[in-house]
């Protein structure tokens, strides 16, 4: 039987999850752990896609989806955004190294083809929209290499400046300099406002259609580009219609508590909640559209994560031999 979802915007498989514990639905085919990083204050989940069940009931393709959480993110902390790298570092290498079967490969004693894989990251967004320029910006902070192995770089732009689908841009430079492996950065859309700015979602499956707030219409993965794809985003955006259903969901028990409009209460809250965010899309959407909300520190918040991420790439590639 299929399980129905509340189709709240979100690109961060662990809000998806938490979506789904909050309707007490079953997560089947979908496994979770959480546990402290290295550095205080910093979080991290690991949400498995195991198989195309788990995958129809979460909406995400069968993979790995390791999200680093720290509010102090938000703060102009340059030693706290180096830990943090750190932290990257270490999640971004264990994916590149399962990607790659370094492991199967060093238990075979099977070389890479070079003694340092090539990786190219692409910044996937436009640099002229502020929450959408995540990918770029973390593009123009990379220190590549000019050698044939090591680090490349390419900020792709978006359809409307170059007339060109991104996954037809990649596909060329792949075929050209043969990289071993794709890191793609994008901006995401969240479900709840507190995950802004404060947190960063590392997956192998790569970006698919929909996904990340320039909305790609064709998907970057190892399907498509012919070699692994990952995937690192930071969400930047969320949608009017969530951050009203969740207000909602607070106002109701204050509204339940008052003998004037406890009946007002408990209709809403006898209502389920894909009812509730079908009853606000339909009121917001002819007046406003499709309306996205971003913090007005947005330009702060990408720019300290962009340096955070580009670090996190640097040494992850440092210790990748």
């Amino acid at each position: 039987m299929k399980t129905a979802r509340l189709e709240i915007r979100t690109d961060l498989a662990l809000e998806e999850r938490e979506g789904l514990k909050e309707q007490a639905k079953e997560v089947s085919g979908v496994s979770f752990r959480k546990w402290k990083g290295k550095t205080e204050d910093v979080q991290i989940t690991e949400v498995k896609v195991l198989n195309e069940a788990g995958a129809e009931t979460l909406g995400k393709p069968v993979g790995s989806y390791l999200t680093l959480e720290a509010d102090r993110l938000l703060l102009p902390d340059e030693d706290f955004h180096s830990e943090v790298s750190d932290e990257l570092a270490n999640v971004l290498k264990e994916l590149a190294e399962h990607a790659l079967g370094k492991k199967e490969r060093e238990k075979k004693k099977v070389p890479f083809l070079h003694s340092q894989p090539v990786i190219l990251v692409a910044g996937l967004g436009n640099q002229s929209v502020t929450p959408d320029s995540l990918g770029p910006r973390t593009v123009n902070n990379l220190s590549v290499s000019q050698n044939e192995t090591g680090l490349k770089a390419i900020a792709p732009g978006v359809m409307a400046q170059t007339g060109m689908e991104t996954a037809r841009i990649l596909s060329g430079i792949i075929r050209e300099i043969k990289p071993d492996l794709v890191i793609a950065i994008d901006a995401l859309a969240a479900r709840s406002i507190r995950r802004l700015g404060t947190t960063i979602q590392l997956t192998d499956t790569g970006i698919h259609p929909g996904s990340g707030v320039g909305n790609h219409r064709h998907s970057l993965t190892k399907e498509t580009l012919g070699i692994p794809v990952l995937a690192v985003g930071v969400p930047t955006v969320v949608g009017a219609a969530a951050i009203v259903h969740d207000t909602i969901s607070a106002l109701t028990g204050v509204l339940a508590s008052e003998e004037a409009t406890k009946n007002t209460g408990k209709w809403i809250e006898n209502m389920n909640p894909e009812d509730q965010y079908r009853m606000i899309r339909e009121l917001l959407e002819p007046e406003f559209g499709s309306l996205y909300v971003t913090p007005p520190d947005i330009d702060q918040r990408v720019k300290q994560l962009s340096f955070t991420i580009s670090e996190g790439i640097h040494r992850a590639v440092t210790v990748f031999r």
